[in-house]
């Protein structure tokens, strides 16, 4: 039986952001599980929609977990932190002696030091391990990869879904991929397109994506594959890759071929379908149906600070009679709650810390609910997962119909236990505003298909015009 090292190491890394993620960023719980070594892998990832945890499920040969961690998307990765985690992967792999090697990594992590974390991650591997072993690597649909990542993978399988319910089954076809690299030779193509399409024009529930990935799923080849990229990443990668992988050069060639002409023949449809704050509002309260607000600038699942109060100041200008926001990365106003207790009445500065995005709604609060942060996801993407998000609390502004959601985590707003942890049924409410950009629609998809992506001042800048790139490949032509 072959031997198979297991990794995991994820950051999506907006380099536009003033502030760093560190080594406590991947070490502390959040939406997604904390960092975790060794045999505890198998058992901590066991039935998760993760990708590890569909490599796995899948994979036929000895498992020899080493060790996994994920940070909440922000800021460049501090070079000791990635150095650290980076060692204690690469440290093991010689007493392990793998036969192959599979990595569930993100494809858009950069540090300080490194434009392109995860090639630099594979280099220091293959010094440890040498070109032959085989290397099967998991990406993110979001992933910015690079010819150097591709030419030290073996095999690369990529989401194929926005939002990304396809985790686990990811981690099942590079598991399959790795079954086919172990038996013969695997032939592969790789190409860059010179786009970049904002993340809310990225959706695979609608045009063109959908096509484009129903087309991906019908080519017969062992794997074909594309990343849309992650736009707030001033890189040289940054943008749009095809990967294909097959037992015929020619055919994998012609292939990726096909595969890019139809890209191209859809980059006038790609729309990121941008409201501004104020419009969005107005036309949720003229609805006679829920409406789902998205605040993607401030989606921490880009690096957002998920403090910006721009939609919760549009809401309370427009009088909004029941409008429910999750969540508010407001530590401060989380601390002031429990500690007062439900009922209690309190002067609060909501949200507003990064200046540079938006000041603080200043308002007389009621503490309506109280949580500890721990709750079971219920959605599509995330069921069955332990969420430890630490205190929530839900704050009724005085006198309104509106209640915002607090909490000392910053984590994007995914699953609909985001709301009910607080005692909130968001099905029961007229508008609901989510900090994400695409994700949410998975489950809150499920009370609504009236959905506006609602545009106010954040760190995720859904127009990329508004971006100041200085290192993208000359030629490169952003979307809208």
């Amino acid at each position: 039986m072959i031997k198979v090292a297991v990794a995991g190491f994820q950051h999506e890394t907006n380099t536009f952001l003033k502030t760093t993620t560190d080594l406590s960023d991947f070490v502390k719980p959040g939406a997604w599980p904390e960092l975790t070594e060794g045999q505890e892998i198998l058992t901590r990832f066991k039935g998760l929609n993760i990708p590890i945890s569909g490599f796995l499920e899948t994979c036929s040969g000895e498992i020899s977990p080493i060790l996994w961690a994920m940070a909440e998307p922000g800021g460049y990765v501090c070079d000791d932190a990635f150095d650290n985690i980076s060692q204690k992967i690469v440290s093991r792999l010689p007493d392990i002696r793998p036969d192959a090697v599979y990595l569930d990594l993100h494809g858009a992590m950069v540090t300080e030091r490194f434009d392109d974390a995860e090639a630099e991650l594979l280099k220091r591997i293959r010094s440890a391990i040498g070109s032959d072993i085989p290397i099967v690597v998991s990406l993110d649909l979001h992933a910015n990869i690079s010819r150097e990542l591709f030419d030290l993978a073996t095999a690369i399988s990529i989401y194929r879904t926005y939002p990304h319910v396809d985790f686990a089954e990811t981690g099942r076809r590079a598991a399959q991929l790795l079954s086919v690299a172990l038996e013969k030779k695997l032939y592969k193509s790789f190409q860059q397109l010179d786009f970049v399409i904002p993340i809310t024009a990225q959706s695979t529930l609608h045009e063109p994506g959908k096509s484009i990935y129903e087309r991906i799923s019908d080519f017969k080849l062992a794997s074909v594959d594309m990343a849309l990229g992650f736009p707030a990443a001033d890189i040289p990668d940054c943008g749009v890759a095809l990967v294909s992988y097959g037992e015929d050069q020619s055919v994998v060639e012609s292939s990726i071929q096909e595969l890019k002409q139809h890209v191209l023949q859809s980059i006038d449809v790609f729309d990121a379908k941008l409201t501004d704050a104020k419009s969005a509002v107005r036309i949720a309260l003229n609805s006679k149906k829920t409406v789902i607000l998205a605040d993607p600038q401030d989606n921490p699942g880009a690096g957002g600070t998920s403090d910006t109060t721009g939609i919760l100041k549009a809401l309370l200008e427009a009088n909004a009679p029941d409008a429910v926001l999750s969540m508010l990365h407001d530590p401060e106003a989380t601390r002031a709650a429990h500690d007062a207790g439900i009922g209690a009445v309190l002067r609060l500065n909501l949200g507003g810390k990064y200046r540079e995005y938006s000041t603080p709604v200043e308002a007389d609060v009621v503490v309506q609910a109280l949580s500890d942060g721990d709750f079971v996801c219920s959605g599509p993407m995330f069921y069955g997962s332990q969420a430890h998000l630490g205190p929530m609390a839900a704050l009724r502004i005085n006198g309104s119909g509106i209640i915002v959601v607090v909490g000392v985590t910053r984590c994007q707003n995914l699953d609909q236990e985001f709301f009910r942890t607080v005692g909130i049924e968001p099905a029961d409410h007229k508008i609901v505003c989510v900090k994400s950009a695409i994700h949410f629609i998975a489950d809150y998809g499920r009370i609504s298909d009236h959905i506006l992506f609602a545009v106010s001042p954040g760190a995720n800048p859904c127009d990329l015009k508004q971006l100041n790139y200085s290192k993208l490949r000359t030629g490169i032509k952003l979307l809208s």
